[in-house]
């Protein structure tokens, strides 16, 4: 059986494989799914300065038994704090609120297409970051090919990582396939497809496809873990997210079982080339922009 409980970056770091995501999880109830996750075994945090919640992810990380060096804790910068100064001080924003002198994996949490410049100049304050040792390595998130190819033509690090909406009926392959050429982890946000059913969407929910629930009855797992166990032996980066302590601990334990060659093709077969995100071009700071508090 394939070890997929952790990846490693371009530049050398190691992360566990499979994380806890907060995205849309309230402040009083981040605290309390960050330490179900670390008793479940979860090592891996990934947050958000637009969230709302970095400061809870903090308390519960500082408040269990694990060593800081045990948690592997990732957060975003918003658009609305891009450019060089403004994003070293969201940096600093973020840090703070979650009660750490670095952070492990730093990403800009999406391309803003009108104002490229901006997003180039973030991205030369995530390059200072890191070459300050603030950061363990740097990445993206919902960044297309054609923002990547302009990044890279400019930057001096290659992203460790872009985190997108990537799960079995939205599988954006070419944008995998060119992360793997250049070096990038794939990351997948939304892996087990919620976000086609707590937003409108003409798809049916993952967790009722046939096609995986008769993969998870031959496994003798749920759906969900099937979904989660594709993504890994894949090799992508997942972070499922649920306040749930049943469904937290639920999601971690899928390393102990193997899908086979047909069983992943046909996962494969299920996309529809549907995004349920919001389009990257409808990103400006015009629709999407908010301050980021400093406390």
């Amino acid at each position: 059986m394939p070890d997929v409980t952790t990846l490693t970056l371009n530049n050398g770091v190691t992360l566990p494989a499979l994380g806890l995501g907060v995205f849309q999880t309230p402040p009083d109830e981040t605290r309390d799914a960050v330490t179900a996750a670390l008793t479940a075994g979860y090592r891996h945090i990934d947050t958000a300065a637009a969230y709302g919640n970095e400061r809870q992810v903090g308390e519960a990380v500082t408040a269990s038994d694990l060593d800081r060096s045990e948690v592997f804790i990732e957060t975003k910068i918003w658009i609305s704090d891009y450019g060089y100064d403004q994003t070293l001080h969201s940096f600093e924003k973020s840090a703070r609120k979650l009660g750490v002198d670095q952070i492990d994996l730093l990403i800009l949490h999406q391309a803003l297409p009108s104002e490229f410049d901006k997003t180039l100049s973030a991205y030369k304050a995530l390059e200072k970051l890191l070459a300050d040792g603030k950061v363990r390595a740097i990445g993206v998130s919902n960044f297309m090919v054609d923002h990547l190819t302009r990044l890279l033509d400019v930057a001096t690090v290659v992203p460790a990582v872009n985190q997108i909406e990537v799960h079995p009926y939205f599988q954006q392959r070419e944008i995998q396939d060119f992360g793997n050429k250049h070096g990038i982890l794939t990351q997948a946000w939304s892996p087990i497809g919620g976000i086609t059913f707590y937003r409108d969407s003409q798809h049916t929910s993952t967790l009722e496809d046939p096609v995986i629930t008769d993969i998870a009855a031959a496994q003798g797992a749920t759906p969900a873990q099937v979904m989660l166990r594709w993504h890994l032996q894949q090799g992508r980066s997942v972070i499922p997210k649920s306040t749930k302590p049943h469904r937290i601990a639920e999601n971690i334990d899928v390393f102990n079982f193997e899908l086979t060659t047909q069983q992943m093709s046909a996962i494969d077969g299920l996309d529809t080339e549907q995004r349920g995100g919001p389009e990257p071009e409808a990103i400006t700071l015009e629709n999407f922009g908010r301050p980021i508090p400093e406390d």
